[in-house]
């Protein structure tokens, strides 16, 4: 009694809550410059591949892969951000596919985010995903910082690609962020109490009241820009962690033009939704191969 007591405390004496519309949620950060380290780690005739590490909020070192056309640009810049899964749940999910768009004339960067770190998951604290998830955010606006300093990006070209937790605070970024022109969102829940309360030994009140505390910072809220950016969705028909009924809500809160695709496969998604991906961004960025 004296536990669940301690919890329900704990959540209410997060911070107030910011509106979903307030401009400033997601902006600023205690460290301005962004201290670039890089090193070239494959090079081949038609890309360049860099591991790079930069500063993230409030002292963070946020660590990436960086895969460049070897050909001048200018080049359209893809971000992508990785899912929480039980292989490749980190920067390298999409590396295969950046190298791929990068003979096209794309310019990507891999971020890894905190759910890279095994037991990630099980290890957080109810009370700390408010400040956390804001924080993701925040990295994420300073990753993309990085990707459009990049020599010959054309900055009227740029896509967000997010898978599972990448496509919800991915969802985030490109609602807010104008320089995000274009985005895929993959598997991905449009309300984040869907998946950080599974396994949570709350309920009742409790249980409300977290799902209130994290409300604001839905995907719903942040699905449609004002600068209708095109996103393409793409879900699973058998997947456990994202039903129908989510996976249409997600994609109903988003403004157009706006596309669903859906895949017989599990909620990792299949090959198949791989090559419609690449052949979407290869068609919208306008990249060599299209």
């Amino acid at each position: 009694m004296k536990i669940a007591l301690l919890t329900f405390l704990c959540i209410l004496s997060l911070p107030a809550l910011a509106s979903a519309t307030d401009k400033t949620l997601f902006s600023g950060g205690a460290t301005p410059e962004l201290n670039v380290v890089d090193k070239v780690t494959e090079t081949n005739a038609s890309l360049v591949v860099h591991e790079i590490s930069f500063s993230g909020v409030d002292g963070e070192r946020l660590h990436a892969s960086l895969v460049s056309p070897q050909k001048a640009g200018p080049h359209a810049a893809i971000l992508f951000v990785h899912w929480l899964g039980p292989v490749n749940s980190d920067r390298s999910e999409f590396l295969a596919e950046a190298k791929s768009l990068a003979g096209d004339g794309a310019i990507s960067l891999l971020v890894d985010m905190p759910w890279s770190v095994p037991k990630w998951f099980a290890s957080r604290k109810l009370p700390d995903d408010y400040e956390f998830s804001i924080r993701q955010v925040k990295n994420l606006r300073r990753t993309l910082d990085v990707l459009l300093l990049q020599k010959d990006v054309d900055k009227r070209r740029v896509a967000l690609v997010g898978h599972d937790f990448g496509a919800m605070y991915g969802s985030l970024l490109a609602g807010t962020d104008p320089r995000v022109h274009y985005a895929v969102f993959m598997s991905a829940t449009p309300v984040f109490s869907d998946w950080f309360l599974l396994g949570a030994k709350i309920e009742g009140r409790e249980r409300e009241e977290y799902k209130a505390r994290m409300a604001p910072l839905d995907p719903t809220n942040f699905a449609a820009p004002k600068n209708s950016l095109p996103v393409l969705f793409q879900f699973s028909k058998h997947d456990e962690y994202v039903p129908e009924a989510r996976a249409q809500l997600f994609f109903k809160s988003a403004s157009a033009p706006k596309e669903i695709l859906w895949y017989d496969a599990g909620h990792e998604l299949n090959a198949q939704a791989a090559e419609d991906r690449e052949k979407w961004l290869k068609a919208k960025l306008k990249l060599a191969s299209q």
